[in-house]
């Protein structure tokens, strides 16, 4: 039985090897986008209340980084910036459709990349790592 520190290095080591994969479905949507430009677009579909500084807080970066990466998909018509008619200081971000479509093809390319990957794994290799799944979610 193997304890917990050896255990978080294997799940460690599997992380290791899926971020290659989402990695390589980013690169691969169009308009290419940074791996944290892909996560701020995530991050505002998934907390539809976000605004601009709880997005920098999230991704750990400071206000005006957080700022110019919204420009930048704001530019590529994948997020609208809204100011709140009762406190103009606020600023709301929404996904755009095109963003959301966006992010549905990143999860069809992972998608299709993680099935390649667990078929070619042994029938119970791919059984415990159900289980395993499981576990932890």
């Amino acid at each position: 039985m193997t304890g917990p520190a050896d255990l978080a290095r294997q799940v460690l080591d599997v992380v290791e090897n899926l971020v290659p994969l989402w990695f390589s479905a980013v690169e691969d949507v169009t308009p290419r986008l940074s791996p944290r430009q892909v996560l701020a677009l995530r991050a505002v579909r998934h907390r539809p209340e976000l605004n601009l500084t709880a997005l920098a807080e999230q991704l750990g970066v400071g206000l005006p980084t957080a700022s110019r990466l919204c420009d930048r998909l704001e530019a590529a018509g994948l997020l609208q910036r809204y100011v709140r008619l009762d406190d103009r200081r606020e600023v709301r971000l929404v996904v755009t459709a095109r963003g959301r479509g966006l992010l549905a093809d990143v999860t069809e390319r992972l998608s299709v990349r993680l099935t390649e990957a667990l078929g070619a794994l042994p029938q119970a290799e791919r059984a415990r790592v159900e289980q395993a799944l499981r576990a932890l979610g």
